[in-house]
């Protein structure tokens, strides 16, 4: 007489089961992609203050000028963006040229005591510390939506809705090396 009240509910349990999954799912993916917006948002402030960085530097350093034009390379790079992948090769790039830059000065003491650039150095090196956090925090948000789309049963749900695996913020091989400076 009540034999479908077993069915029923279990059909139930697995429908209210696969939601709860699904949202939890669909929380950390939107919890990468806000991740990934911080680190966007902090890469094109610092690319902002690059021009202003670079004019500061150009009344300095007239010979300069191979390094002033890896500096403005990279900042276009940063901006056209792309995937992870792509934008982290193009971050990489730019910290790189903006070391090239910082070492520069070293050779010039007017251009180190003068107040534009020690305040650019400063933000720079805010901003640098912003971007470390914000890398460290999507790659943790990575991680979570990673190992959610990796285990059982959360990984049966993601693979019915296209819920994939999301790529890591990393360093490329050059970036993990001491920077030398050499004029």
């Amino acid at each position: 007489m009540y034999g479908w009240i077993v069915p029923v509910a279990i059909a139930a349990i697995a429908l209210l089961t696969v939601v709860g999954i699904y949202n939890r799912l669909i929380i950390l993916r939107n919890r990468v992609a806000n991740a990934w917006a911080q680190i966007d948002v902090q890469l094109k402030r610092r690319a902002d203050l690059v021009p202003n960085l670079v004019e500061t530097v150009k009344g300095y350093v007239k010979h300069e000028r191979g390094t002033l034009e890896a500096v403005t390379k990279a900042r276009a790079a940063v901006l056209q963006g792309g995937t992870v992948g792509e934008q982290a090769q193009a971050n990489d790039m730019l910290t790189n040229a903006l070391k090239s830059v910082f070492a520069v000065a070293e050779a010039y003491p007017d251009l180190k005591a003068n107040q534009n650039f020690l305040m650019l150095q400063e933000e720079l090196s805010g901003i640098e510390n912003k971007i470390a956090y914000a890398r460290q925090f999507y790659n943790d948000s990575v991680l979570s939506l990673n190992q959610a789309t990796q285990v059982f049963p959360s990984n049966m749900v993601a693979s019915m809705f296209g819920i994939r695996q999301q790529e890591y913020f990393e360093a490329e091989g050059a970036d993990r090396e001491p920077v030398q400076v050499k004029f």
